[in-house]
């Protein structure tokens, strides 16, 4: 029994020994597996395959999934894949124009995830601290500045900021790439000049911006203006073309009614007539009937048969004089009708011509009352300036009674001088001017006198026309032709 408890004890010691080699194999076989995080990169250095095309590969870079690392063989360290705020204020670097500027700015880095890349930083950044890659990485940031601001204007730079960003990005992260660090942002803050000529660029934006402000907004307040003045105006205008329209259309109302009750009146004077005829008609009918039963009365009895046919003759005429009657009704009823109508229409244009005529009165009226408040309220100086403006009108006037006259027509016989000493050519022209009314007879007949202005009248003049005769010394042989007649044209 002893033996056989032995032997079963040395069997379940062996057993639990072996259970417990391969539970300490397999937890050291499970500790070897390692799982990189979403913010870290695993670098498995040591025996690691060769790139595909057979060099020597340093280092394995995982970024997320599981890894075996192999024992005693291979080890692994993590790279921190959190980004990096670097304060990097470069001061007095030198632009293209020779003009040192600061430039302050913050950028944000860090460990690139790209294959390639990540060797770089396992090859470069593996085992430093935080403040060592700050270092390393403000040294490229700072040189890749100092060569973009000297290749760039200062108004390239204040300007044109995304250009300035744009090659910043382009150069830094080409440099930071090279030690496995990609850049994330770049955010600059000011840009500063020791001469002050990027704050003389700001005052002259600032004020080209003003005077272009002031500029928009006066032309704004123009277009204000015209639009509100065009509004008006076209506002007027449908204004004015709605009121045309409407009086268009009061008016062609006015006319269909006038032309209705014209129609009405018509269709009410025929139903009249209709009537009346109807009941003459009637009437005579009644009576006609009344003297066929006389009659057949009459010529059942054989002595007032000559009776019965007179009274026929008799009723025959009346029936036709009352025929004539309802005719004759009628059409002096129509005849009425139709001087009604032209009665009204007659008076309509009569009353629209004394409108008319009332409208012209009232403006003349209206102008010569102002006329005289032009002449100080004197009507007689106001009458005075209408003739005077109609002045030319009269002289017209006056001369066209003798215009068409042809003196080239007349001949006068003149046999000397008469007892005035006129010759008979001069009294005839005389006679001739006598007939033309003259302008002071002419304002006597209108009830007015001539203005002051025209001249006075002479009170000793004569009212016959003088033609004086002029002197002549006559030879001796001439003055026995002097007594001869002669014609003058």
């Amino acid at each position: 029994m002893n033996h056989l408890f032995l032997d079963f004890a040395g069997t379940m010691g062996l057993i639990i020994t072996i259970v417990i080699i391969l539970f300490t194999i397999l937890m050291f076989i499970v500790s070897r597996i390692k799982k990189c995080p979403s913010d870290k990169i695993m670098v498995v250095y040591g025996k690691v395959k060769n790139n595909t095309d057979g060099t020597q590969k340093s280092a394995d870079c995982i970024h997320g999934g599981v890894k075996f690392i192999i024992p005693f063989i291979q080890a692994y360290q993590f790279l921190d894949l959190t980004p990096i705020s670097l304060s990097v204020d470069l001061k007095s670097a030198l632009s293209r124009q020779n003009i040192r500027i600061d430039v302050p700015s913050r950028f944000t880095v860090g460990i690139s995830t790209e294959t390639g890349i990540m060797q770089n930083a396992a090859e470069r950044l593996l085992g430093l601290h935080l403040n060592e890659i700050q270092e390393l990485a403000k040294d490229i940031i700072f040189g890749q500045l100092r060569l973009i601001i000297a290749t760039m204007d200062i108004e390239e730079i204040n300007t044109d900021r995304d250009k300035f960003l744009e090659s910043v990005s382009r150069n830094v992260e080409t440099e930071l790439k090279k030690i496995g660090l990609r850049l994330i942002n770049v955010n600059v803050t000011d840009i500063n000049d020791e001469s002050g000529y990027i704050e003389a660029l700001g005052k002259e934006a600032a004020a080209k911006a003003i005077n272009d402000a002031k500029k928009t907004v006066a032309e704004k307040n123009r277009d204000g203006a015209v639009g509100e003045a065009n509004a008006v105006r076209d506002q007027r205008i449908q204004v004015a073309s709605a009121n045309a329209t409407a009086i268009e259309g009061e008016n062609k109302s006015l006319g269909n009614i006038s032309q209705t009750d014209a129609t009405r009146r018509e269709i009410q004077a025929e139903s009249l007539r209709r009537a009346t005829a109807a009941e003459k008609i009637a009437s005579a009918k009644a009576l006609e009937d009344a003297y066929v039963a006389e009659q057949s009365a009459e010529l059942a009895r054989a002595q007032r048969e000559k009776a019965t046919q007179e009274a026929d003759v008799i009723v025959k005429s009346q029936i036709d004089k009352q025929k004539l009657v309802i005719e004759a009704q009628a059409i002096a009823e129509q005849t009425r009708e139709k001087a009604q109508g032209e009665a009204d229409g007659n008076f309509a244009k009569m009353e629209a011509e004394a409108r008319g005529t009332y409208e012209v009165l009232s403006k003349q009226a209206e102008g010569f009352k102002q006329l005289v408040n032009a002449a100080g309220g004197q009507a007689d100086s106001a009458i005075k300036m209408l003739i005077a403006d109609k002045l030319e009108t009269l002289v017209q006037i006056q001369v066209e009674a003798i215009k068409n006259l042809k003196i080239d027509k007349v001949t006068v016989w003149d046999n000397g001088s008469s007892k005035d000493g006129t010759t008979s050519t001069a009294n005839f022209l005389s006679s001739l001017m006598k007939s033309i009314p003259p302008m002071n007879d002419l304002f006597n007949m209108a009830g007015m006198e001539l203005p002051s202005y025209l001249g006075a009248p002479k009170e000793d003049a004569n009212p016959e026309l003088k033609v004086e005769k002029p002197v002549e010394t006559k030879k001796p042989e001439e003055t026995k032709k002097t007594t001869e007649p002669k014609t003058t044209k």
